[in-house]
């Protein structure tokens, strides 16, 4: 039996992400260049549907994970806002072995201290966008 990995997966969106919307194709380009630069090897894009906090086809990409080197996001901000279900889902690829990436911001996450260090951006990111303070004490202490 082949265990050799398969490549590495685009995922785009037809929504806007931190209030920001790109179109497919240019999303696209960026993965493609995010690829050539690392020597990835280019897997098809998935799409993800419009609906706001719809994440059906990065729960595709999930199941798919085992068969592929790593997921790459247009941006890294394309991960649930939840931290939960964001932790949840990261979980779930690194353990089939799977990195995540996120183009746009040539971050990537191949390991838990990744994720740690991403999850600081995502926090003060929100800070930065949504200066609640009894919502920062609530992320910063879960």
């Amino acid at each position: 039996m082949d265990f050799r990995k398969e490549g590495y997966r685009g995922y785009i969106g037809s929504r806007p992400y931190e209030g920001s919307r790109v179109p497919q194709h240019v999303q696209n380009l960026v993965i493609r260049d995010f690829c050539s630069r690392n020597n990835f090897k280019f897997l098809l894009s998935m799409t993800e549907h419009t609906m706001p906090n719809c994440f059906m086809q990065m729960n595709s990409l999930v199941e798919e994970a085992p068969r592929l080197e790593g997921i790459i996001l247009y941006s890294i901000f394309m991960l649930p806002v939840d931290s939960q279900k964001r932790r949840n889902l990261c979980e779930k690829i690194l353990r089939a072995n799977c990195t995540i990436h996120g183009a746009v911001e040539n971050i990537s996450i191949s390991n838990w201290k990744d994720f740690e260090k991403n999850e600081t951006l995502l926090k003060i990111n929100k800070l930065i966008h949504f200066p609640d303070i009894n919502q920062l004490e609530k992320d910063i202490y879960d």
